[in-house]
């Protein structure tokens, strides 16, 4: 049978699984996300199903899109957003549409980052307008939807090289 994944003698048959035995993909990443070959040197992944409180996990996306990795963010948000009150689920999940949003911008895909940035911007406007809460932990959910649809109009009008660091926005205190 034909080998598959390179030089690491993975047959086409073998799949990455974690210790629970879940099908896990163990190839490296760089800081966007973007899987490198097997054997390469990748930037460490965020761990899977933490449970944080919700102000260390503003702080830790914070220092994650502030370092320019948006994908790790995103999966910090996406913790928030499963392990989290039911209430807030749709607050946790806008933040991490932007995150994965910018992410695909820095990547060069200007549809799905426009699409993914303008949908969690939505996921915010509704999230807030539907909770009362303008201030959730000390985030501006209204700044950052319109940082994410002012970053998707300039992906779509032809903005070249997202830099996902420079176009991080602030949680806290304005985008």
């Amino acid at each position: 049978m034909g080998e598959a994944g390179g030089s690491s003698g993975r047959s086409a048959r073998t799949r990455d699984r974690d210790v629970a035995g879940r099908a896990r993909n163990a190839r490296p990443r760089d800081g966007l996300g973007r899987p490198l070959p097997y054997g390469a040197e990748g930037v460490a992944r965020q761990p899977e199903g933490v449970v944080r409180t919700p102000s260390q996990s503003v702080a830790e996306a914070q220092e994650l899109l502030d370092a320019g990795k948006p994908f790790h963010a995103h999966e910090v948000f996406e913790d928030a957003w499963k392990s989290g009150p039911k209430g807030e689920r749709a607050l946790w999940r806008g933040l991490a549409q932007l995150a994965v949003g910018l992410t695909h911008a820095a990547r060069g895909n200007a549809t799905g980052g426009a699409r993914l940035l303008r949908r969690g911007a939505g996921a915010l406007r509704e999230w807030t307008a539907r909770a009362g809460e303008p201030r959730p932990y000390g985030m501006d959910p209204a700044g950052l939807a319109a940082w994410a649809v002012g970053l998707a109009e300039r992906v779509e009008g032809g903005a070249a090289d997202v830099d996902a660091r420079a176009e991080a926005p602030r949680l806290r205190g304005g985008s």
